[in-house]
């Protein structure tokens, strides 16, 4: 991120000068580690809870899906009503030191929707213009369980800073990359010393506990909360693939995998999965809700063992019914590490579920990077 330390409004947005409020935006670009589940996506679990400030804007605003709206005439009894997390202007001590102190910043704290490894991080200033952070850090933690904030915020809690206080610019998407290889649970955004942020989005990997999946016994192996991960797809031109192995029962037609339609003859579309760890898979769910007029015609699904397996059989082609709940018994279990999902020609699938158990190999070995990964 570049600043000009002599000019503290180097990073300022033009004002609102009315039309699409978007069209000044500076975004990030494309990023390969937004490719990765976002950690902090309410539908796997995730909340701001606690913030010290959030006097103008409510920190819960953080994690929403869809992009910061702007209503200029959009005023309340506190002032101008953002769509983010914003915090009232710190001031100094007394009259002859206004300005607060260079260590003074708000913060809000952050618990992932699923642990894993943080590859990225996207702090979102849209429509914050004027008043967004001058700069911003980041913490990161591990702690198992259900902490109350009060026990996040303890002594004997190890927070380790994996973006160091860094400039942002208004209304932008400034976007940090982490390199640190370890397993985190909450993490905790500062914005030094006020302000105001958007969005927060923490791209990564899931790792999930070994323990926690062996007390289950039967899993979806596929899901995201449980580590599984989209891979490659042929097309992804409407939405994520991600989408598809997402918990909960998909909400609307966007809330899936759907491609472009197909035009040329004897080809079709296809999504590629890795499994949490080598599983032995034992029933399949494929549901097309909502994707009515748009959803698959036919699929068919293939496993693989292993990085360069060959690819076998798992559901022949099948015919699909729009807006339905498909459930398949698999005559004899399928153990893979990753399975391939084609669609024929295109269309949509909103989930696909893979139920079934870790072998023994998959649970060591996801032992052994919960372990190394925790230390």
């Amino acid at each position: 991120m570049t600043t000009n330390e002599s000019d503290p409004h180097a990073n300022d947005a033009a004002p609102y000068g009315g039309g699409d409020p978007y069209a000044d935006y500076r975004s990030a670009g494309d990023l390969p580690f937004t490719e990765l589940v976002d950690l902090a996506d309410r539908r796997l679990g995730a909340g701001v809870i606690a913030a010290n400030d959030e006097f103008f804007a409510e920190r819960e605003n953080l994690l929403i899906r869809e992009r910061a709206v702007f209503d200029p005439e959009h005023f309340g009894h506190k002032g101008k009503i953002m769509d983010g997390w914003e915090t009232r202007r710190r001031r100094g001590v007394d009259a002859t030191r206004p300005f607060p102190e260079v260590e003074d910043h708000d913060w809000a704290i952050i618990r992932l929707g699923a642990a894993g490894v943080i590859r990225g991080i996207i702090v979102d200033t849209a429509h914050f213009r004027g008043n967004y952070p001058q700069r911003v850090s980041i913490q990161a933690t591990a702690v198992e369980g259900s902490p109350s904030p009060e026990q996040l915020l303890a002594d004997d809690v190890k927070w380790e800073e994996i973006v160091p206080v860094t400039p942002v610019k208004g209304h932008a998407a400034n976007a940090f990359a982490i390199d640190v290889e370890r397993r985190f649970t909450h993490i905790r955004l500062c914005q030094h010393p006020d302000g105001g942020i958007a969005r927060l989005r923490v791209h990564g990997e899931v790792v999930p506990d070994p323990e926690w999946l062996q007390l289950l016994g039967t899993i979806d192996l596929i899901a995201v909360q449980n580590g599984g991960t989209y891979e490659d797809a042929s097309d992804k031109f409407y939405s994520s693939p991600t989408q598809i192995i997402l918990p909960g029962t998909s909400r609307k037609m966007d809330d899936g995998w759907e491609n472009r339609r197909r035009r040329v003859r004897d080809t079709n579309d296809w999504v590629r999965f890795k499994l949490v760890a080598q599983g032995a898979i034992r029933a399949v769910e494929i549901d097309t809700a909502y994707l009515k007029g748009n959803s698959a015609g036919w699929i068919a699904l293939s496993g693989r063992n292993g990085d360069t397996g060959d690819w076998f059989e798992i559901l022949p082609r099948t015919k699909l019914q729009p807006d339905t709940l498909h459930r398949f018994k698999l005559a004899a279990q399928a153990v893979a590490t990753h399975v391939r999902l084609d669609a024929f020609p295109d269309g949509g699938v909103a989930r696909m579920r893979l139920h079934g158990t870790v072998t023994e190999q998959g649970q060591a070995e996801l032992k052994a990077r919960y372990e190394d990964l925790s230390n």
